[in-house]
């Protein structure tokens, strides 16, 4: 993927954007990238009050920050690496701290289907002319309605079948809606709803930030914005921390709108190479600092307990 996505540009031209681009903005961008990051530690906590435990918010900040660098290595390896760190150093059993995790990813996720909601409210004429240029309806609409109705059939063939198979899938799907639903019946929900947005704001903010390091992209539209935001944020998803694909999703919603490809490309590798670099210094420092944090923290509670006695 990185070969490729070096491949559509000459590394002459990446320097040159690179030389040129204003460094304050994308700054600013890496500081909004990282208070994201500490919203969402902060937030964790409120899925793990109601299951009784009180973490340190030290541990949690460096629990997320070391599960995004193990991202980088195996996709989503960091969400057990993350769990993990609360089973060492919290003593919050393995799979209670990952059934929080998976409940805050599904929060994202509605978010993010909210950002595309809107997206294509805001965008919903240029969207359709441009898919009806370039696609038949008529097959769309086919394949939508046969995608529809195969799923109808699964969905009623696993309701009605009691093999072990589909009692796991069954089960796997009842719980990722009771995770859903563990969300509003916390006590610090709205705490909980309101950090969701602001880091999901944070998001977009850094992306839009970023882009007024490249002065080719000044007057860049809302519109454009949200549509690579949503493109690069599905890269992320799919590859090792968008390793190679992030600025090929970002050129690719950008040439939409007629943006060129060089500052386009330009733009998504500041970006993530910006963003990603965040990661590398705090993370490592969490993964190296967070056994020395609790070795200190341990030997305090039990001075404090030798002095109580």
């Amino acid at each position: 993927m990185v070969w490729f996505a070096l491949s559509k540009v000459s590394i002459d031209e990446l320097i040159f954007y690179l030389k040129k681009a204003d460094y304050k903005w994308i700054v600013l961008g890496v500081f909004f990238g990282f208070l994201s990051h500490l919203s969402r530690a902060y937030r964790w906590r409120f899925m793990l009050d109601p299951l009784g435990y009180k973490i340190k918010l030290e541990n949690s900040i460096m629990a997320v920050f070391a599960a995004y660098l193990i991202n980088f290595t195996i996709p989503r390896a960091g969400e057990i690496a993350r769990a993990s760190v609360l089973t060492n150093y919290e003593n919050v059993p393995f799979e209670k701290g990952f059934g929080t995790i998976v409940s805050e990813r599904i929060a994202d996720v509605v978010v993010m289907m909210g950002i595309i909601a809107l997206t294509l409210f805001l965008q919903f004429e240029f969207i359709y002319d441009f898919f009806i240029q370039r696609f038949n309806p008529l097959k769309i609409g086919a394949s939508v309605l046969l995608l529809i109705t195969v799923v109808f059939i699964a969905f009623k063939i696993v309701k009605r079948s009691q093999s072990r198979f589909a009692k796991k899938i069954k089960g796997f799907f009842n719980g990722l809606l009771e995770g859903i639903l563990s969300i509003f019946k916390m006590k610090k929900k709205w705490p909980f709803v309101l950090h969701t947005l602001f880091i999901w704001g944070m998001y977009i903010l850094m992306f839009y930030a970023t882009s007024f390091s490249i002065a080719e992209l000044e007057g860049i539209s809302i519109g454009a914005i949200l549509i690579g935001f949503i493109s690069a944020s599905f890269s992320i998803a799919a590859t090792n921390g968008g390793i190679g694909s992030y600025p090929l999703a970002i050129y690719a919603a950008f040439s939409i709108f007629s943006i060129a490809k060089e500052p386009s490309l330009a733009f998504g590798w500041i970006v993530w190479a910006s963003q990603t670099l965040l990661i590398i210094v705090f993370g490592g420092i969490s993964l190296i600092y967070l056994p020395i944090y609790n070795r200190k923290r341990a030997a305090k509670e039990r001075s404090n307990s030798i002095k109580e006695v």
